[in-house]
């Protein structure tokens, strides 16, 4: 039913010029750096695109960006639904153009620290007003706001609006209790770009990926060997960009993913306060670390 948000979808990190405004070409060249290289679909104003840093205004112009430039080639998954004000939420869902958006993301609510049906009746109300289908989005190291494996199955099986879940807790036992127990059209995907293999392994039905920026054809192509049960080869490919992960996450996302963009030759690596730019020793272990991976094309 959801089958086009299935395998690889890549978090597009927001490029920015020296005065801090969007890098429109840069942006151009990544969205075709990762289309060319065959990923699944595309995820924009999402945490690694820096959203928080974003006004109303550039949101919709990014947005709209990324409609023109994909001209209806991968399905769009859009980010910025997310909020701690259901009111608010549903009173844009209601009113936002959606023209050329396939599905929306959306993080539990932040800060306020809901509880279980406090969650649940957050997803249930935008459900009803929303045009597109919803992907849940469990992150509680941002949110502080953990969906428990048993509200999610509770709004799979209350509403097919819900697609399915980005599970960002890292919680395999978590993750493992989802995919036993949902429905037939609810997907689940892994918010976490180190333990998607094991993820998808279990039966989970892709990534949203970071490094994805980066190598999309080669995480895709893991993606897909783990999905048609060639493990090994899978492995292969999950070892040989592994230790990138650490150093794209020891000063946060999307802190490392943009050095590392920079060091590809794709963009700066600027990044809007709160956020700062990447410390010059972790820098340089990150441009090394870099340097010794092999794969610098898709498998």
């Amino acid at each position: 039913m959801y089958e086009q948000f299935e395998g690889t979808g890549v978090a597009l990190i927001t490029p920015f010029k020296d005065d801090l405004s969007i890098d429109y070409d840069a942006y151009g060249k990544i969205i075709e750096h990762v289309i060319s290289e065959n990923i699944d679909f595309l995820v924009p104003l999402g945490s690694t695109g820096e959203t928080a840093t974003l006004n109303d205004a550039e949101a919709r112009e990014i947005l709209d960006f990324v409609i023109d430039v994909n001209n209806g080639r991968k399905p769009i998954l859009a980010g910025n639904f997310g909020g701690k004000n259901t009111r608010e939420l549903t009173r844009k869902i209601e009113t936002y153009n959606f023209k050329g958006i396939d599905g929306i993301l959306s993080s539990s609510p932040e800060y306020v620290k809901p509880n279980q049906e406090g969650i649940y009746s957050h997803y249930m109300a935008m459900a009803e007003v929303s045009p597109v289908p919803i992907m849940i989005y469990n992150v509680p190291s941002r949110t502080r706001s953990d969906i428990s494996w048993e509200t999610t199955i509770r709004l799979a099986n209350a509403s097919k609006k819900f697609m399915g879940i980005k599970e960002a807790s890292g919680d395999l036992i978590k993750a493992t209790r989802i995919l036993k127990n949902r429905p037939d059209h609810f997907i689940v995907t892994s918010g976490d770009d180190e333990v998607a293999l094991p993820m998808i392994a279990a039966g989970g039905d892709g990534v949203i990926s970071v490094i994805a920026n980066a190598y999309p054809g080669y995480f895709a192509e893991m993606t897909r060997y783990i999905r048609k049960g060639l493990l090994e080869k899978a492995r292969e490919c999950n070892f040989e960009i592994y230790d990138l992960h650490k150093w794209l996450y020891i000063e946060g996302n999307p802190v490392g993913i943009k050095s590392a963009m920079k060091i590809l030759g794709f963009c700066k690596n600027h990044v809007r306060l709160p956020l700062h730019k990447m410390s010059s020793s972790n820098y340089d272990a990150l441009k090394a670390c870099l340097n010794e991976i092999k794969a610098f094309q898709p498998v």
